[in-house]
């Protein structure tokens, strides 16, 4: 009887139990049998870190019992039902999920605090800048950088940037791109990421508008003679900087230079009637260009119309400078206003020729 006391102790032990997995075990398990029923799955997206640490362990990992997956499996199914709500992992997620509904400013700002690395691949951000940024980022970087941009960029886009540059600069960027074979991915994300971050170092700016914009739009709604005399002034102190607000400028003489003719019946429907017959007697009175712009007015909106207007400017007779300019103010600023809402394009104003 004492000889079977071991035999009757170990039957009477309790099986032993399976080792205690960890989450990063299971999660092995579950991407190995999704993989093996042809599950359509990708793991780029995870932070690399992730990445890295999931592949050492799949790496570690031998033979799994059947109770063993289907336990692991199980649980993953039931935390799968369990879950009401996600939300993007790390400020870069929530950056994407927020983009348009906060403000741009407050978005830079985060991105500042949080540091380029932490805001995912830099050339995302890169690739999505508009041709003008692109251009200064070639015009300002070396030739081998900017063949790495180019070779970053959507086919489409890089066409586009190269058609943008001058012949010279375009012959030496793309036989930079010729060179680009052998660079390392690591350090293309370091171009990247020293790019991006030259993005993020600005300094955040009081006015949307350049100065001289900002100039031009008040001396647009200014009576004649003091804008005159404000350009006047500003040509003796920074005639660069008059010739800026110059070109900003638009006043009702500008209007058959820089407005279609299918909008005019668009802005006339922005202001009262009696304003625009001001606006349009005052300039027959106020000089060539001023008369040739409201014959412009008058020769694109309908006959009827038009008739309707030559006779009330003829009943309405000479107008003061104050009424017929704040008039013509009132229409250059319902141009302004559609301009800002996208609804018309404003005409590029054509240089003088010098050499003429």
């Amino acid at each position: 009887m004492t000889q079977l006391t071991p035999i009757a102790q170990a039957a009477r032990a309790p099986e032993p139990q399976a080792p205690r997995l960890t989450r990063r075990q299971k999660a092995a398990i579950v991407v190995r049998f999704l993989l093996n029923e042809g599950a359509p799955l990708s793991l780029s997206d995870l932070p690399e870190d992730l990445q890295a640490a999931l592949t050492q362990q799949i790496g570690r990992m031998r033979l799994v019992d059947r109770a063993t997956l289907a336990q692991v499996i199980g649980e993953f199914a039931q935390e799968l039902e369990q879950i009401g709500l996600s939300f993007p992992r790390g400020l870069t997620g929530a950056l994407s999920e927020l983009d348009g509904r906060i403000s741009a400013r407050t978005a830079a700002r985060l991105r500042r605090e949080a540091g380029v690395r932490q805001l995912g691949d830099p050339w995302d951000r890169l690739r999505a800048l508009d041709l003008p940024a692109l251009l200064d980022i070639v015009d300002r970087e070396s030739t081998e950088i900017a063949a790495v941009v180019l070779s970053k960029l959507d086919t489409p886009r890089a066409a586009d940037l190269l058609g943008a540059l001058p012949g010279e600069r375009a012959r030496h960027l793309t036989y930079a791109v010729s060179q680009t074979g052998t660079i390392t991915p690591d350090a293309v994300y370091r171009i990247g990421l020293s790019l991006a971050t030259q993005l993020d170092d600005v300094p955040e700016r009081a006015f949307a508008d350049a100065p001289d914009r900002r100039v031009g739009a008040i001396l647009n709604l200014s009576p004649s003679a003091t804008r005159d005399a404000l350009l006047q002034g500003l040509e003796e102190e920074d005639s660069a900087f008059a010739d800026r607000v110059r070109k900003s400028i638009f006043v009702f003489a500008d209007i058959p230079a820089r407005i279609a003719p299918p909008d005019i019946p668009r802005i006339l429907r922005e202001v009262d009637q009696p304003t625009i017959v001001t606006a349009l007697r005052f300039s027959a009175d106020a000089g060539a260009d001023a008369r040739d712009a409201a014959e412009f007015v008058l020769s694109n909106i309908s006959k009827r119309m038009a008739e309707g207007l030559r006779e009330e400017m003829a009943e309405l007779g000479p107008v003061r400078e104050k009424p017929g300019e704040e008039a013509q103010n009132a229409l250059i600023a319902a141009i302004r206003t559609l301009e800002s809402a996208g609804e018309i394009a404003l005409q590029t104003r054509e240089e003088p020729d010098d050499a003429g």
